[in-house]
């Protein structure tokens, strides 16, 4: 059995890994548990990592700590990279119109509560680099504590207490940031009770409309003309004519009377509305409209992948699909995003297009495109590693500052999600693949951050119990609670007094500017689940990015 005692007990990287595994076996089932409708998820690992390192000290079992540090920063690393990958198809178009707004106000609320944080630092005995790490555990953002981990070793290698010190104010914060913004969700829904279930308008990305042509600017005009007037993008998928249905060519003549099925972005119905003379009451965008049989033609509509690689970064155009088998393709899903097919949008892989057509032509522009599932299972594992590569070089990169003596680096949470953001939107430009299936995507960015999470926990459990439990601890909790309520109370009523934003769209911004899916739950139960989950998904990959870069800079100009 001596051999058993020793995998336990000492240093090796066996015992790293089941020491590790341990960690996750222990923390990935509790928190799925719920309490009143609420559970932790993969973040309870870092507290069952905190656990176990905390009996490791007490029993005296050592450890080789460059194993974990070796695990902690490669799980970090694929984490950030795989959500970069996956945000990045949506990214800059989630930043045009709402998302700008939705984005300054979420930059504001940074902004706040890294004042907070440094408020705490210079008015009460918390340290530099102690305050740094309740706003890293009150905005719960472990990220952004490796990034300025990071940061205070490169300056400072032989601060190694200071930052597991860091980490142990974080896994203080932590639980203090999840409670805080739910704290911080009832309030803002007491106040905005008004605007709860006022439903606004948010701009999706693609709308159906019906139009009847009654402009006599472009009666007699071609579907060509017609779009050379404007510079907004929409798709005629359907035209009737005299009771009967086509599919519309650029050269197909526009008469006054004809009614043409468009479709477009709901910001632009207004534009087109008045272009094309009238816009039909039908909803043409309710759920239960049978595309198929709505006008007794053969022209049915269906859902067709892009599966052949050879389409990767191809402009739609360019495939002359509408030419030659009187076809359209009217919309493009991507990363969850509805896109208006215009002929200048590049397809990728992944891409769900909308098809109008006649079966025939259908089956083969579904030919063309692949339309293959299982081919999109494979994984591209050779971009996977370009990617992590150049991140990881790219975040080596010293940037010097004027006025500091330290160069700024994108760190190794910085970036890969930098990298990975640009592979996902402008990859396929260059013809490279960077597509992975929802659940492949899943399955890193949730296998990055759980190794993370344990590692990072194992490191800060020493003495975590011993400092929290005293009169230092309890104002931690104290300031963390101050961090993450305060300034998202005040970004939340300016967003809603002098914004407009509805409850809904008001909490998905606030949980993404402090990364926090778990108040996002709650706020789904109590109010629009879509609204919120947009706004969340537009917010997060600048506010991670900005969190990740700004815990650098702030380290630096107080060291």
């Amino acid at each position: 059995m001596d051999w058993l005692v020793s995998l336990f007990t000492e240093p090796s990287y066996l015992q790293a890994v089941i020491i590790l595994c341990l960690i996750c076996a222990i923390g990935l089932p509790l928190g799925q548990i719920k309490v009143k409708g609420v559970n932790l998820g993969v973040t309870f690992v870092f507290f069952a990592g905190i656990f176990l390192g905390d009996i490791c000290t007490r029993l005296g079992i050592e450890v080789d700590r460059s194993m974990f540090l070796l695990a902690q920063n490669f799980g970090l690393i694929v984490f950030v990279y795989a959500l970069g990958v996956q945000v990045g198809p949506s990214f800059f178009t989630s930043l045009k119109q709402e998302g700008v707004k939705l984005n300054l106000l979420s930059i504001l609320a940074m902004v706040l509560t890294t004042v907070f944080a440094i408020g705490a630092y210079a008015l009460t005995s918390i340290s530099f680099e102690d305050s740094m790490g309740l706003l890293c555990g009150a905005a719960t953002n472990t990220p952004m504590l490796g990034a300025a981990q990071q940061a205070l070793l490169d300056v400072h290698p032989e601060m190694v207490a200071e930052a597991n010190g860091m980490a142990t104010a974080c896994a203080v914060g932590y639980p203090m940031g999840v409670i805080g913004v739910m704290i911080c969700m009832i309030v803002l829904k007491l106040m905005m009770k008004s605007k709860i279930s006022n439903s606004a308008d948010v701009n999706s990305e693609t709308y159906i409309a019906e139009f009847r042509i009654s402009n006599p600017a472009i009666f007699d005009k071609s579907v060509r003309d017609v779009a050379a007037l404007t510079d907004k993008h929409i798709i005629i998928s359907r035209i009737w004519k005299n009771g009967k249905v086509a599919i519309p060519e650029s050269a197909t003549v526009l008469h006054e009377g004809d009614h043409i099925l468009a479709v477009l972005k709901k910001s632009d119905v207004q534009a087109f509305h008045v272009l094309f003379g009238k816009q039909e009451s039908t909803d043409w965008n309710r759920p239960d409209i049978d595309w198929d049989n709505i006008d007794g033609s053969d022209l049915m509509s269906k859902h067709l992948l892009v599966s052949r690689k050879e389409l990767n970064g191809v402009k739609i155009g360019s495939l002359h699909l509408r030419n030659s088998f009187a076809i359209n393709i009217t919309r493009v899903s991507r990363a969850g995003i509805e896109l208006v097919a215009h002929p200048g949008l590049r397809l990728q892989l992944g891409d769900r297009v909308t098809v109008v057509g006649e079966e025939t032509a259908i089956k083969k522009v579904s030919e063309i495109l692949g339309n293959e599932q299982k081919v999109l299972r494979n994984p591209n594992l050779v971009a996977l590693f370009i990617g992590i590569f150049l991140g990881v070089v790219i975040g080596s990169i010293p940037f010097f500052i004027p006025g500091m003596s330290v160069p700024i680096k994108l760190g190794i949470a910085g970036g890969p999600i930098v990298v990975g953001i640009l592979m996902g939107a402008f990859g396929p430009r260059f013809r490279l693949s960077t597509y992975t299936t929802p659940s492949a995507n899943m399955m890193l960015r949730q296998l990055g951050i759980t190794i993370y999470l344990a590692c990072l926990g194992f490191s800060a459990g020493p003495g975590f119990f011993s400092t929290v439990f005293c009169s230092q601890g309890l104002l931690w909790v104290a300031a963390s609670l101050v961090i993450a309520i305060i300034p998202i109370i005040i970004t939340g009523v300016i967003a809603s007094k002098f914004c407009g934003l509805t409850f809904a769209q008001n909490a998905g911004m606030l949980c993404a500017a402090m990364a926090n899916p778990i108040a996002l739950a709650y706020a789904n139960t109590n109010s629009d689940e879509d609204q919120a989950n947009e706004a969340y998904a537009t917010v997060y990959p600048v506010s991670m990015f900005l969190r990740v870069i700004s815990a650098q800079l702030i380290m630096l100009m107080f060291l």
